[in-house]
């Protein structure tokens, strides 16, 4: 992967989308200091300081937009619960892409294609991650956070972390693409933290709640609702 390093820049996905055409396939923006990223449904993604990292991968795959994109992000958060798994930590994936620890946030993810008039230019993968950060800091944000130098004890190498990401991302993504989510499934299953349990999820302006049962082969959430009937989510928010 060719890597492109900002010292500080409001939003890695927002430079990525207004860059790309100039951005190789494959290629990863990324920053220690991002002071205006946001995360899926709109959220601002907090600023925690400097030891953390903020990245976006522009990929290229086609010019034309396939279903198998959709579950990118999901891509992604295998590869990452896989690499905090060897700093000795048990990750759990919240549907669709969240990564807590604990049942703690330290990591989340927001996919953005980029469209002109006539093809798919490309899609900005983005990811933050809650490398190296004090309780003090993590307190101040509105949903329960961690890091992985507070889940270890021990401070973690920057260079170092992005370096086992980026590599285990390429390691299977061609047949990803070929593939699709049956590739993961069993590795994102085992460490789906929503399965099996009663949920509430926010589908737009709607809230939809039930038991649920299984991820299907592209990555949907399978629930069943209160009124015993079954439901796909291809997308949402469990609240």
């Amino acid at each position: 992967m060719k890597r492109v390093y900002l010292d500080t820049i409001d939003s890695t996905n927002k430079w990525a989308k207004e860059h790309i055409s100039d951005l190789e396939d494959k290629t990863v923006v990324y920053t220690y200091n991002q002071t205006a990223g946001r995360g899926r449904l709109d959220r601002k993604w907090n600023n925690i300081g400097t030891d953390n990292i903020y990245a976006s991968i522009i990929l290229k795959p086609s010019s034309t937009m396939k279903g198998v994109y959709s579950s990118l992000t999901q891509y992604l958060s295998v590869v990452l619960a896989k690499t905090f798994e060897e700093y000795g930590v048990i990750p759990k994936i919240k549907w669709p892409n969240d990564i807590q620890v604990n049942g703690k946030k330290i990591s989340g993810i927001l996919a953005e294609a980029v469209n002109n008039d006539r093809y798919l230019e490309g899609i900005v993968l983005g990811f933050g991650v809650n490398l190296n950060s004090s309780k003090e800091i993590l307190d101040k944000i509105n949903q329960p956070a961690t890091s992985l130098n507070i889940e270890t004890g021990i401070r973690i190498d920057k260079e170092e972390f992005l370096k086992k990401v980026f590599d285990r991302f390429c390691l299977l993504y061609d047949r990803f693409i070929e593939d699709g989510f049956l590739l993961i499934k069993e590795d994102y299953i085992k460490r789906a933290s929503t399965l099996n349990k009663k949920v509430s999820v926010k589908v737009f302006d709607k809230i939809v709640t039930g038991n649920a049962i299984d991820i299907t082969d592209d990555g949907a959430l399978k629930i069943v609702d209160e009124n015993n009937k079954e439901q796909i989510l291809l997308m949402g928010d469990i609240l």
